[in-house]
């Protein structure tokens, strides 16, 4: 017996075809077309690579699909070589293979083998195992990165999942819980994210139970490695020789924070996506629970009540619940975060050249809050002042730096005067000229207030070093500017990178160093001092200067402090990434390389300098220095020099006129 649909695309398609040949047939000038390629020329060249399941037709249960494939111009594909459905998959339903049990991707099929039919549609006959008609049939069809059968074109990799009923019609329900798009807020888009796969759908489609169950190894269901890998309770690889599971998330728990909201993202209203969002909250299973709740052995009891199944797991663990358990701390973080905000100003004596800066609270409406009466609850008041926001002259060592409160308790050279928390810097500020970008001091404050259970409490520990991060939250900070004259204030560009982009994968709570040393800097638009081309503000990162100096922090160079080289050391690019993969245009927005002509030596080695330009760049580019230093020093560069040296010859670098990075293509030259 044979089912045949065609999609209305294919019908589409093939009415454009026809339409295309009738428009090459008319007068007599037309040129006869190549035999067996009628509509036009084939694609020659493929920046992007689109892929369309056209249509599914079975004989005997096996099915046959026809694959479209165009390029960005819509021009059909020829000559595909990397090609494959690499699964077919049928989704068994919700407590079909037990009571309680989630529904489940079944992978029935593969095959590399196919037809080029040489008019940009590709057809698969796929040997299947098990398949059954009623259940919705996945065909995951992966094209990899390669070249067309010329050997010369070549052609991105691209995933393409596609549902449908297994009469070969719209599929009347699926399971897709989390989108590719978002874990593109942190993977970059169409690169890897494990074995060389880029999209969820085709990591469901082979890490499904029945692969668990085969190799004897439950880890690699997806539901359970999937919170595996992004949470530090456990290690989520095991070492070929001895067995343990010693590979950990604990980078990508960093990241993700263990908030479930990072990824399980509510769908915009009548939209059509994501329509099973929820089954995360709705379904609980034993295999989920214990990817993250590691303590935990349910069929022996051990930190659970005593269970061989999922059956009973509903009975407690309602959606509402579960979700509530599992959200509710960051609902209650970011209401606190929003409860208060600060007002900070800064002035500088002209007779002793100190800077005194005034902190004003404000509640969510902006009404001003007297600070005493928050006092007992503040955790801490951290002031920081440096000078030169392009070109920080003061470093790590020698900025003047306060924890003006501590555990509700006023330091002797701060006060509360009006309401306002007010601090003079102590050190000598080194202010320069008029007009000179070290004539600006800035001050970047940040601060915490004491926390339990969703709401601010009184801090009863005086002495308390901020190191159990659980007990504070951090609280919004703030930026301010001085200068001895009262002119107008040197300030750094926040042009390249918006911390919003930071927040798609951190989270508009992170609270940035929340620990012993700081108090964890919740970055907000009261750190805007410009706007973007659609007047809205711009959340720079440019206060991060007042520690991380061209003189590094507190190792020096040695761990390439600086901001312009701590950032890209510590975030990286391509397979080198902290996420594999990453690009510069996942932080950078542009790249304002005039900024390069305000700055000075960089510390990138302990006691010697870098150029800025060689600097930034040996940041990511660091791997083959020999090979590094030789290039940019044939530029005008310097590399692991004194800072003297360095100084010196910071504005002799010539990188520019070769080349013009961006952040899409850091490695772009002119032609």
């Amino acid at each position: 017996m044979m089912n045949v649909n065609k999609s209305k695309i294919a019908l589409l398609l093939a009415a454009s075809a026809v339409s295309m040949a009738l428009t090459g047939c008319g007068g007599d000038d037309g040129t006869d077309g190549n035999p067996g390629n009628p509509g036009g020329p084939a694609a020659d060249y493929i920046n992007t690579l689109n892929l369309k399941v056209t249509d599914v037709t079975y004989n005997d249960g096996v099915p046959t699909i026809n694959v479209f494939a165009t390029n960005e111009e819509d021009i059909p594909v020829v000559g595909l070589t990397a090609f494959e459905v690499k699964a077919v998959a049928q989704l068994l339903p919700q407590g079909s293979t037990g009571a309680g049990d989630n529904a489940q991707w079944q992978k029935i099929g593969s095959n590399k083998e196919f037809t080029d039919n040489k008019d940009g549609t590709y057809s698969f006959t796929i040997p299947v195992e098990g398949y059954n008609s009623a259940l919705t049939q996945r065909y995951n069809v992966i094209a990899s990165a390669s070249t067309l059968a010329d050997g010369v074109t070549s052609v991105p990799r691209t995933e393409l999942s596609q549902d449908f009923s297994g009469d070969g019609y719209a599929a009347l329900y699926t399971k897709n819980i989390v989108s590719t798009e978002t874990c593109n807020t942190c993977h970059a888009v169409g690169e890897k994210i494990y074995h060389g796969y880029t999209s969820v759908e085709t990591c469901t489609s082979c890490h499904t139970p029945g692969l668990a169950d085969s190799k004897g190894k439950p880890e690699v269901d997806f539901d359970h490695l999937i919170h595996n890998v992004h949470n530090s309770a456990k290690g989520w690889k095991a070492d070929r020789t001895t067995g343990d599971f010693t590979k950990d998330a604990v980078k990508a728990q960093s990241i993700v924070q263990d908030n479930c909201q990072t990824c399980h993202v509510e769908p915009e209203a009548d939209s059509g996506e994501l329509t099973e969002w929820g089954n995360w909250s709705r379904i609980p299973t034993m295999e989920t629970c214990t990817s993250c709740h590691t303590g935990i052995d349910f069929v022996a009891g051990k930190g659970h009540s005593q269970q061989a199944d999922n059956s009973n797991c509903v009975a407690c663990h309602s959606a509402s619940w579960t979700a509530e358990l599992h959200t509710s701390g960051f609902s209650d973080t970011k209401a606190l975060i929003d409860t208060y905000g600060i007002n900070v100003a800064s002035t500088i004596d002209s007779t002793t050249q100190a800077a005194t800066i005034s902190i004003q609270v404000v509640d969510s409406s902006g009404a001003e809050v007297d600070i005493s009466t928050i006092l007992p609850m503040v955790q801490r008041f951290e002031v920081i002042t440096n000078v030169g926001p392009n070109n920080v002259t003061l470093g790590y060592g020698g900025k003047d730096s306060i924890n003006a409160i501590k555990n509700g308790v006023v330091d002797t050279n701060a006060a509360i005067e009006d309401g306002k928390l007010v601090y003079s810097t102590t050190k000598d500020l080194k202010l320069g000229a008029v007009g000179a970008d070290d004539e600006t001091a800035f001050t970047f404050v940040g601060w915490a207030m004491c926390s339990a259970d969703g709401e601010f409490v009184k801090c009863d520990d005086p002495d308390f070093d901020g190191n159990d991060t659980d007990k504070y939250t951090g609280m919004k900070a703030d930026l301010a500017f001085a200068t001895l004259s009262g002119e107008a204030p040197s300030m750094r560009h926040v042009d390249s990178v918006n911390f919003s982009a930071c927040a798609t994968c951190h989270s508009a709570e992170f609270q940035v160093h929340k620990g012993g040393h700081h108090a964890g800097f919740v970055m907000s638009e009261q750190l805007s001092h410009s706007k973007d081309a659609n007047d809205q503000p711009i959340i720079g990162v440019d206060a991060c200067a007042a520690c991380h100096t061209p003189d590094g922090t507190y190792a020096g160079g040695v761990n390439m402090g600086a901001l312009e080289t701590k950032l890209h050391k510590t975030h990286s690019q391509g397979d080198y990434a902290v996420i594999p993969g990453m690009n510069c245009d996942q932080c950078h927005n542009d790249f304002n390389r005039d900024a390069f002509k305000k700055k000075g030596a960089i510390a990138t080695a302990g006691g010697q300098y870098t150029t800025p330009i060689a600097a930034t760049c040996a940041s990511c580019h660091s791997y083959n220095m020999d090979k590094f230093k030789t290039h940019v020093e044939g530029q005008g560069a310097l590399v692991n020099v004194s800072k003297e040296e360095a100084t010196n010859a910071a504005q002799l670098e010539t990188c520019f006129y070769c080349h013009a990075p961006t952040p899409a293509d850091h490695t772009a030259v002119k032609m």
